[in-house]
């Protein structure tokens, strides 16, 4: 959220982050520019929206979600256009953020070890980038579940146009891939809110402080600011 007061002149970090990325303005940082912020907070609605209308067709228990939008049938016809627009989104974020995205040489074997367990902890990471080794295999690791979620919810919605058991298939692993899913945004939105305090304003206002930057992301704090930093 801004520090600004209704009256005042806009922060001229939050100014920069409308079209600006990995710069430094007075004692912050640009992390995401507003193109970044739309395409993410597009993504993270149409998941809910997908979330809410799907939930009260998986299970009466929470058939009460459907009055939210009207009723079971909008939901029947709203969950696959929902879906249909995260994905589309999800791909359009997957090739904007591809480059910084990028795995480094060693950081898949090293993320899959004992160090995974630290990007859950609010630690200084020496040598981390704009973004470390496990938030780079989160990142594909979500974008593989939305085209799990594609894949079998077109199954699903065109039940006769496909074989009896590539039907049951795709239930089953469209629900196993939800659950997965649930559990990649719960973790999403711990380490956003919870575990690095001051990550959420980078997707609301487009940047983070320099002791943020320091304390997480110090490779990216030396790369934007110099090594003075």
């Amino acid at each position: 959220m801004s520090t600004t007061m209704p009256g005042q002149p806009l922060n001229p970090a939050v100014i920069a982050a409308r079209h600006n990325e990995d710069i430094l303005v007075g004692n912050e940082l640009v992390r995401h520019n507003r193109v970044s912020r739309v395409i993410h907070w597009g993504v993270a609605i149409s998941f809910f929206v997908g979330l809410f209308t799907g939930m009260p067709i998986w299970t009466p228990l929470f058939g009460w979600m459907a009055y939210l939008f009207g009723g079971l049938e909008v939901c029947r016809w709203l969950h696959p256009w929902a879906g249909v627009v995260f994905a589309v989104l999800s791909i359009v974020m997957f090739f904007y953020w591809l480059t910084d995205m990028r795995l480094l040489p060693g950081e898949t074997r090293e993320w899959f070890g004992p160090k995974a367990f630290t990007y859950m902890k609010y630690e200084d990471e020496p040598d981390a980038g704009k973004y470390n080794g496990g938030q780079k295999l989160f990142f594909y690791a979500v974008s593989l579940g939305m085209l799990g979620l594609l894949l079998t919810g077109i199954v699903m919605w065109f039940p006769l146009s496909f074989p009896r058991w590539v039907r049951a298939l795709s239930i089953v692993l469209h629900d196993i891939t939800f659950i997965c899913f649930m559990v990649a945004v719960v973790l999403h939105i711990y380490l956003g809110t919870t575990a690095e305090p001051g990550t959420f304003r980078s997707m609301t206002r487009g940047t983070v402080t320099k002791p943020w930057a320091r304390l997480h992301h110090p490779g990216w704090l030396r790369d934007v600011a110099g090594r003075r930093e």
